[in-house]
């Protein structure tokens, strides 16, 4: 059910602290929604909470690990003895990792899976039920990739991690089809983000000049997080289903429809290029 009016509305976005959830948390509060950031330490949300607070909005600033069931739990309940079931959820905490699989270790495929699988699990267990039972228009949106729609070498576990994203997702927008939530699957493309510059993982075999080839190559070709947050926005103010935000996204997932042997050909091309082979 579309929220074309977001004032006063309660919007919770994970991975606050830095890229798609940061422009995200500042997209929302520019339509006057309050705020709930999490984010892994409370400290990195200090700087975005400020931002939100001078627009003129409240921000409610959280730390949690989304891969902590109990701490989900009690960040759930935290947020509904403040503000009640929130309007909005956004499960966008996530990690990544770059690496050939046969020189990578198995931890972490364990990592990610936890974050970027159970993390979006987590958020939708324990604010689903609440949102339900309020009533009224709610949303709910689970941030995959457009690596969940076809995968890059070197990402295998993130693109696996995001692919179970979507399929699932899929899954719970047909079991709550009746209900007053709707449910958005975001892929984005080829993103400009702290995912790339810093928070990413990296096998050991990958060398310090593919790091910077890909640098390079996302800076040139990505674009800004904002992009991604303004579809958001309009996501929930226009029920969309899927959304394939920024460059690359709507291309792999119509080339894939296409041919298998053509998408494939075409992100080899692109990891080469990219850096990732």
């Amino acid at each position: 059910m579309a929220i074309k009016d977001l004032r006063d509305k309660i919007v919770v976005v994970t991975g606050a602290a830095s890229g798609i959830g940061r422009a995200t948390a500042l997209a929302f509060a520019r339509e006057g929604a309050t705020i709930v950031a999490a984010d892994l330490h409370e400290g990195a949300l200090d700087p975005v909470s400020k931002e939100i607070e001078a627009l003129g909005v409240a921000c409610m600033a959280y730390a949690v690990d989304v891969a902590d069931e109990a701490a989900m739990k009690v960040f759930a309940e935290a947020v509904g003895e403040r503000f009640g079931a929130p309007h909005v959820v956004i499960n966008n905490a996530g990690i990544g990792y770059l690496g050939l699989f046969l020189e990578s270790d198995l931890e972490h495929w364990q990592r990610i899976l936890r974050v970027n699988v159970m993390g979006v699990v987590h958020g939708c267990y324990f604010f689903l039920p609440m949102m339900i039972a309020a009533g009224g228009p709610r949303n709910l949106l689970n941030v995959s990739s457009s690596a969940g729609n076809f995968p890059s070498p070197s990402m295998g576990a993130y693109a696996a991690s995001k692919g179970a994203v979507s399929i699932w997702t899929e899954g719970l927008k047909m079991e709550l089809t009746d209900s007053n939530v709707h449910i958005s699957t975001v892929c984005p493309g080829v993103i400009n983000t702290p995912i790339v510059r810093g928070a990413l993982g990296v096998a050991p075999s990958v060398p310090d000049s593919t790091l910077e080839k890909m640098r390079e190559y996302y800076q040139k070709e990505g674009c800004e997080p904002g992009v991604v947050a303004a579809d958001m926005v309009k996501a929930v103010k226009k029920d969309r289903d899927i959304v394939l935000t920024g460059p690359k996204a709507a291309l792999v997932y119509q080339v894939r429809r296409l041919s298998l042997k053509l998408i494939r050909a075409v992100t080899i091309d692109f990891s080469r290029k990219a850096g990732y082979l």
